[in-house]
């Protein structure tokens, strides 16, 4: 039975299991996206966004806080400088997991985890999609494929003055 079992132990040791989520919170907030087996993932999510919610009030307190668990003032700075200035509007969910599939070696479930205001991908997607599209039936669809076919187009040949003068001498 699983009775107060809440989180996923990982098949590590405490300290070790703190020591890899700090280090791969590290790697996230450094290069805003890591590839990573999906269970990995989820815990990561569970010790990274309190972390980033805590980044919005910038005092030496959270700083402080931040830093025992990360361990790395490169981050801290990064979290509290970039990061938590892009998210301050943004009320929770700050990463994104998109499964990739199976590793070949192990066959471990692999995906990538994120920070959602970082991705550049989505926001290009955002963007495009705003256009507006009309219907068409596929009569009039197909009689305007048919209508410049059956019309020749006459083309014009304007001559240029430089072009007269050679061709009169």
């Amino acid at each position: 039975m699983r009775h107060n079992k809440k989180f996923n132990h990982l098949g590590r040791t405490a300290s070790h299991r703190a020591a890899m989520l700090s280090n791969m919170a590290v790697s996230l907030i450094k290069h805003k996206r890591i590839t990573t087996t999906v269970a990995k993932a989820k815990a990561l999510k569970k010790f990274v966004e309190p972390l980033i919610t805590k980044s919005k009030n910038d005092t030496t307190n959270s700083r402080r806080v931040v830093f025992g668990y990360l361990q790395d003032k490169y981050a801290v700075t990064e979290l509290f400088k970039d990061i938590s200035v892009k998210v301050a509007d943004r009320p929770g969910g700050y990463t994104r997991i998109i499964k990739l599939g199976n590793r070949p070696s192990d066959n471990a479930e692999m995906c990538f985890i994120e920070l959602v205001d970082y991705d550049e991908n989505m926001a290009k997607e955002k963007a495009t999609k705003k256009t507006t599209r009309t219907r068409r039936s596929k009569k009039s669809a197909t009689a305007a494929a048919e209508a410049p076919a059956q019309q020749p187009v006459a083309e014009e040949v304007v001559e240029t003055p430089a072009e007269e003068t050679l061709k009169a001498e």
